[in-house]
Protein backbone atom coordinates (compact mmCIF):
# COMPACT_ATOMS: atom_id res chain seq x y z
CA UNK A 1 0.00 0.00 0.00
CA UNK A 2 1.17 3.63 -0.29
CA UNK A 3 1.07 5.83 2.78
CA UNK A 4 2.26 9.41 2.60
CA UNK A 5 3.41 10.61 6.16
CA UNK A 6 3.91 14.28 6.68
CA UNK A 7 5.98 15.60 10.19
CA UNK A 8 7.25 19.53 10.44
CA UNK A 9 9.64 18.94 13.09
CA UNK A 10 12.62 16.78 14.68
CA UNK A 11 10.33 15.03 16.99
CA UNK A 12 7.67 14.33 14.05
CA UNK A 13 10.74 13.22 12.13
CA UNK A 14 12.03 10.53 15.04
CA UNK A 15 8.04 9.30 15.32
CA UNK A 16 7.36 8.74 11.40
CA UNK A 17 10.81 6.80 11.20
CA UNK A 18 9.66 4.38 13.87
CA UNK A 19 6.40 4.43 12.75
CA UNK A 20 7.45 3.30 8.91
CA UNK A 21 9.90 0.80 10.79
CA UNK A 22 6.65 -1.21 12.50
CA UNK A 23 4.75 -0.78 8.88
CA UNK A 24 7.28 -2.13 7.23
CA UNK A 25 7.39 -5.12 9.48
CA UNK A 26 3.41 -5.49 8.95
CA UNK A 27 3.52 -4.35 4.99
CA UNK A 28 6.58 -5.80 3.17
CA UNK A 29 5.57 -3.81 -0.03
CA UNK A 30 4.89 -0.70 2.17
CA UNK A 31 5.43 2.53 -0.79
CA UNK A 32 6.45 5.46 1.57
CA UNK A 33 6.16 9.10 1.02
CA UNK A 34 6.64 11.93 3.33
CA UNK A 35 7.26 15.37 4.31
CA UNK A 36 9.77 14.80 7.10
CA UNK A 37 13.62 14.45 8.21
CA UNK A 38 17.15 12.52 7.94
CA UNK A 39 15.27 9.68 10.34
CA UNK A 40 12.50 9.06 8.02
CA UNK A 41 14.60 9.31 4.90
CA UNK A 42 16.76 6.67 6.46
CA UNK A 43 13.54 4.13 6.44
CA UNK A 44 13.38 4.40 2.54
CA UNK A 45 10.64 5.75 0.13
CA UNK A 46 10.71 9.25 -1.13
CA UNK A 47 11.93 12.72 1.10
CA UNK A 48 9.62 15.28 -0.72
CA UNK A 49 10.38 18.39 2.08
CA UNK A 50 12.89 18.49 4.63
CA UNK A 51 11.31 19.32 7.95
CA UNK A 52 14.25 22.43 8.42
CA UNK A 53 12.36 24.15 5.63
CA UNK A 54 9.02 24.24 7.68
CA UNK A 55 9.32 24.39 11.44
CA UNK A 56 8.38 28.19 12.90
CA UNK A 57 7.79 28.32 16.20
CA UNK A 58 5.25 30.77 17.58
CA UNK A 59 1.83 33.03 16.82
CA UNK A 60 4.46 35.58 15.00
CA UNK A 61 6.84 33.82 13.46
CA UNK A 62 4.01 31.63 11.31
CA UNK A 63 2.63 35.28 10.68
CA UNK A 64 6.38 36.37 9.24
CA UNK A 65 6.85 33.13 7.52
CA UNK A 66 3.60 33.09 6.03
CA UNK A 67 4.73 32.62 2.29
CA UNK A 68 6.99 29.87 2.97
CA UNK A 69 4.30 28.07 5.04
CA UNK A 70 1.60 28.27 1.81
CA UNK A 71 4.22 27.81 -0.24
CA UNK A 72 4.99 24.23 1.70
CA UNK A 73 1.31 23.66 2.06
CA UNK A 74 -0.07 23.84 -1.73
CA UNK A 75 3.55 21.22 -2.14
CA UNK A 76 1.76 19.23 -0.33
CA UNK A 77 -1.46 19.26 -1.44
CA UNK A 78 -0.32 19.15 -5.00
CA UNK A 79 2.06 15.90 -4.53
CA UNK A 80 -0.80 13.94 -2.40
CA UNK A 81 -3.19 14.61 -5.13
CA UNK A 82 -0.83 13.81 -7.72
CA UNK A 83 0.05 10.48 -6.02
CA UNK A 84 -3.13 9.71 -4.21
CA UNK A 85 -1.67 7.59 -1.52
CA UNK A 86 -4.26 4.85 0.02
CA UNK A 87 -3.46 6.63 3.43
CA UNK A 88 -2.23 10.07 4.81
CA UNK A 89 -0.77 9.49 8.10
CA UNK A 90 -0.01 13.20 9.80
CA UNK A 91 2.06 13.58 12.72
CA UNK A 92 1.48 16.01 14.86
CA UNK A 93 2.66 19.84 13.81
CA UNK A 94 -1.41 20.82 13.85
CA UNK A 95 -1.53 23.97 12.41
CA UNK A 96 -0.24 22.78 9.29
CA UNK A 97 -1.47 19.43 9.24
CA UNK A 98 -5.37 19.56 10.41
CA UNK A 99 -5.41 21.92 7.08
CA UNK A 100 -3.98 18.89 5.20
CA UNK A 101 -6.07 16.67 6.73
CA UNK A 102 -9.22 18.92 5.21
CA UNK A 103 -7.75 18.93 2.02
CA UNK A 104 -7.28 14.92 1.53
CA UNK A 105 -10.98 14.29 3.29
CA UNK A 106 -12.76 16.79 0.80
CA UNK A 107 -10.11 14.24 -1.82
CA UNK A 108 -11.77 10.91 -0.54
CA UNK A 109 -8.56 9.94 0.92
CA UNK A 110 -8.03 8.35 4.11
CA UNK A 111 -6.87 10.40 7.24
CA UNK A 112 -5.35 9.11 10.03
CA UNK A 113 -3.34 11.11 12.58
CA UNK A 114 -0.42 9.92 15.06
CA UNK A 115 0.17 11.87 17.83
CA UNK A 116 -2.76 14.07 18.76
CA UNK A 117 -2.90 17.69 18.26
CA UNK A 118 -2.90 19.61 21.66
CA UNK A 119 -6.44 20.95 21.25
CA UNK A 120 -6.91 20.52 25.09
CA UNK A 121 -4.11 22.81 26.14
CA UNK A 122 -5.94 26.08 23.80
CA UNK A 123 -9.03 26.39 21.44
CA UNK A 124 -10.12 23.20 22.06
CA UNK A 125 -13.56 23.77 20.44
CA UNK A 126 -10.94 22.21 17.20
CA UNK A 127 -12.06 19.19 18.31
CA UNK A 128 -14.94 19.53 16.41
CA UNK A 129 -12.93 19.84 13.49
CA UNK A 130 -10.82 16.95 14.14
CA UNK A 131 -14.02 15.03 14.63
CA UNK A 132 -15.05 16.01 10.97
CA UNK A 133 -11.24 15.76 8.75
CA UNK A 134 -9.57 12.48 10.79
CA UNK A 135 -10.63 9.13 10.41
CA UNK A 136 -8.39 7.46 13.23
CA UNK A 137 -6.53 9.25 16.03
CA UNK A 138 -3.63 8.06 18.00
CA UNK A 139 -2.93 9.71 21.37
CA UNK A 140 0.51 9.14 22.89
CA UNK A 141 -0.59 10.77 26.49
CA UNK A 142 -2.60 9.29 29.44
CA UNK A 143 -4.88 12.09 29.91
CA UNK A 144 -5.44 12.98 26.00
CA UNK A 145 -8.36 9.93 25.93
CA UNK A 146 -10.57 11.43 28.79
CA UNK A 147 -9.68 14.66 26.71
CA UNK A 148 -11.65 13.70 23.71
CA UNK A 149 -14.36 11.06 25.15
CA UNK A 150 -15.54 14.23 27.09
CA UNK A 151 -16.33 15.96 23.39
CA UNK A 152 -17.53 12.53 22.69
CA UNK A 153 -14.65 11.16 20.68
CA UNK A 154 -13.24 7.84 20.45
CA UNK A 155 -9.43 7.50 20.22
CA UNK A 156 -6.48 5.27 20.35
CA UNK A 157 -4.81 5.67 23.06
CA UNK A 158 -1.41 3.86 21.90
CA UNK A 159 1.10 4.87 24.35
CA UNK A 160 4.13 6.94 23.95
CA UNK A 161 7.07 6.37 21.07
CA UNK A 162 9.60 7.72 23.00
CA UNK A 163 9.62 4.39 24.80
CA UNK A 164 10.05 2.83 21.35
CA UNK A 165 13.22 5.20 20.81
CA UNK A 166 14.40 4.50 24.71
CA UNK A 167 13.97 0.84 24.21
CA UNK A 168 16.06 0.90 21.01
CA UNK A 169 19.06 2.57 22.19
CA UNK A 170 22.12 1.08 22.73
CA UNK A 171 24.61 2.97 24.48
CA UNK A 172 28.09 3.79 22.64
CA UNK A 173 31.13 2.98 25.10
CA UNK A 174 33.11 5.64 23.10
CA UNK A 175 30.91 8.57 23.28
CA UNK A 176 32.44 9.86 26.41
CA UNK A 177 36.10 9.23 25.21
CA UNK A 178 35.37 10.28 21.96
CA UNK A 179 34.23 14.09 22.97
CA UNK A 180 36.88 14.00 25.70
CA UNK A 181 33.93 13.76 28.83
CA UNK A 182 36.15 13.05 31.85
CA UNK A 183 34.84 12.86 35.55
CA UNK A 184 33.84 16.15 35.85
CA UNK A 185 29.81 16.35 35.70
CA UNK A 186 28.61 16.55 32.55
CA UNK A 187 25.10 19.35 31.70
CA UNK A 188 23.71 18.84 28.84
CA UNK A 189 22.07 21.79 27.29
CA UNK A 190 19.15 20.74 24.58
CA UNK A 191 18.35 23.97 22.84
CA UNK A 192 15.45 22.83 20.52
CA UNK A 193 15.72 21.66 16.95
CA UNK A 194 14.37 25.33 15.23
CA UNK A 195 16.50 28.48 14.42
CA UNK A 196 14.08 30.55 16.48
CA UNK A 197 14.18 29.08 19.82
CA UNK A 198 17.88 27.83 19.32
CA UNK A 199 18.65 31.90 19.04
CA UNK A 200 16.46 32.73 22.20
CA UNK A 201 17.79 29.94 25.00
CA UNK A 202 20.85 29.33 23.57
CA UNK A 203 22.65 32.36 24.60
CA UNK A 204 20.77 31.63 28.31
CA UNK A 205 21.60 28.82 28.58
CA UNK A 206 25.57 30.12 28.01
CA UNK A 207 25.50 33.04 30.21
CA UNK A 208 25.84 30.49 32.71
CA UNK A 209 28.66 28.16 31.89
CA UNK A 210 31.87 30.08 33.20
CA UNK A 211 29.81 29.70 36.78
CA UNK A 212 30.48 26.99 37.13
CA UNK A 213 34.15 25.54 36.60
CA UNK A 214 33.72 22.16 38.27
CA UNK A 215 31.08 20.93 35.45
CA UNK A 216 31.74 20.59 31.90
CA UNK A 217 29.16 21.50 29.57
CA UNK A 218 27.63 20.37 25.46
CA UNK A 219 25.14 21.10 23.59
CA UNK A 220 22.87 18.47 21.79
CA UNK A 221 22.90 20.05 18.53
CA UNK A 222 20.23 20.07 15.98
CA UNK A 223 19.84 18.01 12.77
CA UNK A 224 20.37 20.73 9.50
CA UNK A 225 22.20 23.17 11.72
CA UNK A 226 26.53 22.67 10.88
CA UNK A 227 29.01 23.65 13.30
CA UNK A 228 29.60 27.41 11.89
CA UNK A 229 26.03 28.17 12.94
CA UNK A 230 26.58 27.34 16.70
CA UNK A 231 29.87 29.11 16.67
CA UNK A 232 28.55 32.25 16.84
CA UNK A 233 27.05 31.31 20.22
CA UNK A 234 30.10 29.33 21.47
CA UNK A 235 32.93 31.46 20.65
CA UNK A 236 35.11 32.01 24.02
CA UNK A 237 33.23 29.43 25.78
CA UNK A 238 34.44 25.76 26.57
CA UNK A 239 31.81 24.16 25.40
CA UNK A 240 31.60 21.14 22.95
CA UNK A 241 28.82 20.35 20.11
CA UNK A 242 27.46 17.27 19.99
CA UNK A 243 25.73 16.18 16.77
CA UNK A 244 23.33 13.17 16.30
CA UNK A 245 24.27 11.51 19.70
CA UNK A 246 21.12 13.30 21.88
CA UNK A 247 20.75 10.14 23.76
CA UNK A 248 23.95 9.27 24.18
CA UNK A 249 24.28 12.66 26.00
CA UNK A 250 21.92 12.03 28.45
CA UNK A 251 22.91 9.14 29.49
CA UNK A 252 25.87 10.51 30.63
CA UNK A 253 24.49 13.86 31.69
CA UNK A 254 24.50 14.56 35.45
CA UNK A 255 22.18 17.56 34.81
CA UNK A 256 20.14 19.11 32.04
CA UNK A 257 18.92 22.18 30.83
CA UNK A 258 16.35 21.70 28.37
CA UNK A 259 13.87 23.51 25.51
CA UNK A 260 10.16 23.01 26.76
CA UNK A 261 8.72 20.25 24.11
CA UNK A 262 9.86 16.48 23.38
CA UNK A 263 13.04 16.60 24.64
CA UNK A 264 11.86 17.27 28.55
CA UNK A 265 10.23 14.22 28.15
CA UNK A 266 12.97 12.45 26.90
CA UNK A 267 15.38 13.85 29.68
CA UNK A 268 13.11 12.48 32.04
CA UNK A 269 12.88 8.93 31.17
CA UNK A 270 16.44 9.00 30.97
CA UNK A 271 16.23 10.19 34.69
CA UNK A 272 18.19 13.15 34.30
CA UNK A 273 17.49 15.66 36.48
CA UNK A 274 16.50 18.83 34.56
CA UNK A 275 15.36 22.72 33.98
CA UNK A 276 13.14 23.48 31.53
CA UNK A 277 13.20 26.64 29.27
CA UNK A 278 10.90 28.60 27.03
CA UNK A 279 11.03 32.11 25.65
CA UNK A 280 8.88 33.40 22.25
CA UNK A 281 8.14 36.48 20.90
CA UNK A 282 6.64 39.26 22.63
CA UNK A 283 3.21 38.76 20.66
CA UNK A 284 3.18 35.39 20.35
CA UNK A 285 3.91 35.48 24.24
CA UNK A 286 1.14 37.89 25.18
CA UNK A 287 -1.44 35.91 22.61
CA UNK A 288 0.10 32.65 23.85
CA UNK A 289 -1.36 33.39 27.68
CA UNK A 290 -4.57 34.52 26.78
CA UNK A 291 -5.63 31.59 25.00
CA UNK A 292 -3.41 29.00 26.51
CA UNK A 293 -5.67 26.74 28.79
CA UNK A 294 -3.24 24.70 31.27
CA UNK A 295 -1.07 24.99 34.01
CA UNK A 296 2.43 23.99 32.68
CA UNK A 297 4.50 23.75 29.08
CA UNK A 298 6.21 20.67 29.78
CA UNK A 299 5.53 17.09 28.98
CA UNK A 300 6.39 15.80 32.12
CA UNK A 301 4.58 18.12 34.81
CA UNK A 302 1.59 17.73 32.57
CA UNK A 303 1.56 14.22 32.23
CA UNK A 304 2.07 14.36 36.31
CA UNK A 305 -0.84 17.41 36.53
CA UNK A 306 1.76 18.87 39.24
CA UNK A 307 5.04 20.33 39.31
CA UNK A 308 8.13 18.11 39.09
CA UNK A 309 10.64 20.15 36.69
CA UNK A 310 10.84 24.20 37.51
CA UNK A 311 9.95 26.18 33.92
CA UNK A 312 11.72 29.28 33.48
CA UNK A 313 9.07 31.03 30.74
CA UNK A 314 9.87 34.10 29.30
CA UNK A 315 11.57 36.90 31.80
CA UNK A 316 11.46 34.50 34.32
CA UNK A 317 14.23 32.59 31.34
CA UNK A 318 17.53 35.06 32.89
CA UNK A 319 20.95 33.71 33.95
CA UNK A 320 20.45 34.29 37.42
CA UNK A 321 16.89 32.37 37.96
CA UNK A 322 18.84 29.76 35.12
CA UNK A 323 22.46 29.43 37.34
CA UNK A 324 20.16 29.12 41.08
CA UNK A 325 17.78 26.07 39.82
CA UNK A 326 20.39 24.35 38.04
CA UNK A 327 22.81 24.40 41.19
CA UNK A 328 19.89 22.97 43.24
CA UNK A 329 19.95 20.13 41.22
CA UNK A 330 23.54 19.41 40.94
CA UNK A 331 23.28 17.80 44.45
CA UNK A 332 20.78 18.07 47.07
CA UNK A 333 17.18 17.09 48.22
CA UNK A 334 16.09 18.66 45.04
CA UNK A 335 17.41 16.46 42.87
CA UNK A 336 16.66 13.71 45.05
CA UNK A 337 13.06 14.08 44.84
CA UNK A 338 13.18 14.79 40.94
CA UNK A 339 14.53 11.27 40.35
CA UNK A 340 11.78 9.89 42.47
CA UNK A 341 8.55 11.63 40.68
CA UNK A 342 10.89 10.47 37.75
CA UNK A 343 10.16 7.11 38.45
CA UNK A 344 6.54 7.33 38.93
CA UNK A 345 6.36 9.43 35.32
CA UNK A 346 7.75 5.95 34.46
CA UNK A 347 5.12 4.04 35.76
CA UNK A 348 2.68 6.48 33.98
CA UNK A 349 4.10 6.34 30.63
CA UNK A 350 3.93 2.12 30.52
CA UNK A 351 5.84 0.14 28.09
CA UNK A 352 6.98 0.52 24.57
CA UNK A 353 5.62 -0.40 21.84
CA UNK A 354 3.64 2.95 20.44
CA UNK A 355 4.76 2.63 16.93
CA UNK A 356 3.93 -1.51 16.93
CA UNK A 357 0.63 -1.16 17.97
CA UNK A 358 0.00 2.14 15.87
CA UNK A 359 0.84 0.34 12.62
CA UNK A 360 -1.30 -2.48 13.45
CA UNK A 361 -4.06 -0.28 14.30
CA UNK A 362 -3.95 1.69 10.99
CA UNK A 363 -3.44 -1.26 8.59
CA UNK A 364 -6.11 -3.10 10.56
CA UNK A 365 -8.72 0.22 9.50
CA UNK A 366 -6.97 0.29 5.56
CA UNK A 367 -8.40 -3.45 5.55
CA UNK A 368 -11.84 -2.78 7.26
CA UNK A 369 -12.86 0.39 7.15
CA UNK A 370 -14.47 2.73 5.22
CA UNK A 371 -13.90 6.23 5.50
CA UNK A 372 -16.46 8.96 6.83
CA UNK A 373 -17.34 11.93 4.46
CA UNK A 374 -16.00 15.41 5.53
CA UNK A 375 -18.60 17.05 8.22
CA UNK A 376 -20.27 13.81 9.06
Amino acid sequence: MKYYLVAGEASGDLHGANLMKAVKALDPEADFRYFGGDKMKAEGGMLVKHYADMAFMGFTEVVLNLRTVLRNMKTCKEDILKTRPDVLILIDFPGFNLKIAEFAKAQGIKVCYYISPKVWAWNQKRVLKIKKVVDQLYCILPFEVEFYKSWGMDVHYVGNPLLDEKEAYIPDPGFAAAYGFGNQQLVALLPGSRKQEIERLLPAMLSITDRFPDQQFAIAAAPGFQGDYYAQFTAGKNVSLVFGKTYDLLYHAHTALVASGTATLETALFRVPQVVLYKGGRVSIAIARMLVKIRFISLVNLIMDRKVVTELIQEDCNSKNIESELRGLIEGPVRIKMEEEYAELAEKMGDAGASARTAGLILDYLKNAVPKQQGK
